[in-house]
């Protein structure tokens, strides 16, 4: 298992992978906001919690579509199906792990950049990156699903977005709300940011099985 961890972070890490991708995208996303909003200095850093998270999550969805599919194009999918079910599900949820490590992980690394772009404050800045460290990781093991239905499908990489935005929907609500009640007094902090603990828990131990079995389908 720590070999498999090692080469996918190895993959996702090499030039042109998933890792610099997503950050860069992050970026460009968040860059682009204070263009567009103009000069409101108040108002970006109000909007600034749900801008980072919604770059955030659309950062996350890069190289998701292709988290089976450089195995099955190499040929060792077809070993790691040979496994029994357990191994599978284990080697999912490694898979899982490696790509939220080398996508998640800089994403949120990179949100204090990010929210002085957006005239956030400290405490601000601080509440988005502890949701991005608690709800990230959903995303990954949500997208583990959408990448296995469409691992034996070609530019199967829409088909992947398409299915995973709307299950990650309550990630993004239960972070951005997490988020605002952080800097909002009468709002309490640990009751959505709970919620959102508790989906990435749900989908860290349901995500892998269910792609498992949908690896285990498309096989047969």
């Amino acid at each position: 298992m720590m070999a498999l961890l090692k080469r996918d972070l190895a993959i996702a890490t090499r030039s042109g992978g998933a890792a610099m991708l997503g950050v860069l995208f992050f970026l460009a996303v968040v860059a682009v906001i204070p263009f567009g909003i103009g000069p409101d200095l108040n108002l970006l850093a109000r909007i600034g919690p749900a801008i980072l998270w919604i770059g955030a999550l659309l950062a996350s969805l890069l190289g998701l579509d292709r988290l089976f599919q450089a195995d099955r194009e190499d040929g060792s999918l077809d070993l790691l199906l040979m496994q029994d079910w357990l191994a599978l599900v284990a080697t999912v949820f490694v898979k899982c792990l490696a790509h939220w490590l080398a996508t998640g992980l800089p994403l949120v690394l990179a949100a204090p950049l990010l929210g002085l772009l957006m005239n956030m404050s400290a405490l601000s800045t601080g509440a988005v990156m502890l949701t991005l460290l608690a709800g990230t990781p959903a995303i990954s093991f949500i997208g583990a699903v959408g990448a296995a239905i469409a691992v034996a499908l070609p530019r199967g990489g829409l088909l992947v977005s398409i299915l995973i935005l709307p299950l990650a929907i309550p990630v993004l609500i239960f972070g951005v709300s997490a988020s605002y009640a952080a800097v909002t007094d009468p709002d309490p902090f640990w009751p959505p940011f709970m919620i959102l603990s508790a989906i990435a828990l749900f989908f860290a131990a349901l995500g892998p099985v269910a792609a498992a079995a949908a690896l285990k389908g498309a096989s047969d």
